[in-house]
């Protein structure tokens, strides 16, 4: 009821401008993607799979929606996928902590090509994004660590995400976006094994997951029915993705406690279980005036949730790999005072990244973990050459 029926009026207005600074920033995010290979790919794919030119017409007809990378026109689901998937690679898209989840890169998407394809007002936008951040991050909440552990919850909660702001903008009732919820819960996915292998499928998890909640959000509006309790049903997504799911969660404080405002931008273009550490680092070397050479050993003290998404990352071989891998990120903060888009792209792979690299070590600290994911803490232990 609360995604069916959330109006502009309802939200605070710190929350509308909140929300209309993360639009930007992932206007920027998607923009940032140009260029990037797995993008690429999944641009071309929705272009081939798009409005086709008509028998004996020499013009191709004109999509509904825009792909931002190129400017193409095409449908709103094939435009979702690909603006979904060019505004997640550069890993500057923005978090939400407690629920470990991205929401901007699945919900503009399909709510853009959506706002797009009905010539929705830029009001009607804000409020279906609103919607689908609240949404969204609750499902991320509700599904808990254990959930994470194996999920990524951009690509399983986001599909929630993207259905609740479709659905809003498609004018559904409570009814039909439960039918909505239903169906695109059932097609959550996004496993973390990619990371072994530096594979693309990030980008394919939120292009995926936004594309699939615009999908079961039509759908619902066209009579197609999904599973009632999706959530907590005994063969739903906490049965079948988590050992600690809570259902409160679900519902906590909607409509008083504005989840959209809790989210928060990204500094460094890397993994969000590394900015603690990298935060951290630089404290220490600019409070006791510490260049890179000066530091033998780095041990970062971290939460399991870093350790099984950054773990399996010991020597990365491409960029986006990279930015996965706590030693690269520390050496280059170290080294530059911020791990940009410029920074993993020229340097990543210098001899002095990887030395630094190779002297940074993650351990599991008992604080951190047990104050995670509401609080992200950074501890660093230094040791310097000169002991």
């Amino acid at each position: 009821a609360f995604a069916a029926g959330l109006r502009f009026d309802a939200i605070p207005e710190p929350v509308v401008r909140r929300t209309e600074d993360l639009l930007v920033d992932w206007f920027a995010s998607a923009v940032a993607g140009h260029g990037s290979r797995p993008v690429e790919s999944i641009t071309r794919f929705a272009q081939a799979m798009g409005p086709q030119p008509v028998l004996g017409c020499d013009t191709e007809p004109a999509g509904a929606a825009e792909v931002i990378v190129n400017r193409a026109r095409t449908s709103p689901y094939l435009a979702t996928m690909a603006n979904a998937a060019a505004s997640h690679v550069a890993e500057q898209d923005d978090v939400h902590n407690g629920s470990v989840f991205h929401p901007a890169t699945v919900v503009f998407p399909a709510a853009v090509a959506t706002a797009q394809a009905l010539g929705a007002s830029g009001q009607q936008l804000i409020v279906a994004s609103v919607a689908g951040y609240e949404v969204g991050i609750r499902v991320g909440e509700f599904l808990g660590r254990s959930h994470y552990k194996v999920f990524h919850t951009t690509g399983t909660a986001g599909t929630l995400a993207a259905a609740a702001a479709v659905g809003n903008l498609l004018g559904l009732n409570a009814q039909l976006m439960r039918h909505a919820f239903g169906s695109a819960g059932t097609q959550s996915a996004g496993l973390w094994e990619f990371l072994r292998t530096g594979a693309d499928s990030k980008q394919l998890h939120p292009a995926h997951a936004s594309a699939a909640g615009l999908m079961a959000a039509y759908l619902a509006k066209d009579g197609f029915t999904g599973a009632a309790q999706i959530f907590e049903g005994p063969q739903g997504m906490a049965a079948g993705m988590s050992s600690d799911a809570d259902p409160a969660k679900l519902i906590d404080r909607l409509g008083t406690r504005w989840a959209t405002a809790e989210t928060s931008f990204k500094y460094h273009a890397s993994c969000r279980h590394t900015h603690p550490a990298a935060d951290a680092l630089l404290q220490v070397m600019q409070a006791h005036g510490l260049k890179p050479d000066d530091l033998a050993r780095v041990v970062t003290h971290v939460h399991q949730g870093a350790i099984d998404v950054l773990g399996p990352v010991v020597r990365p071989a491409t960029v986006h790999q990279s930015k996965f891998s706590m030693g690269t990120v520390l050496a280059l903060v170290a080294r530059f005072g911020h791990a940009g888009l410029v920074e993993f792209d020229q340097h990543f792979l210098d001899e002095a990244t990887q030395s630094l690299r190779d002297r940074v070590t993650m351990e599991l600290d008992a604080e951190v973990d047990g104050a995670y994911p509401q609080r992200w803490i950074g501890k660093v232990t230094v040791y310097t050459t000169d002991g």
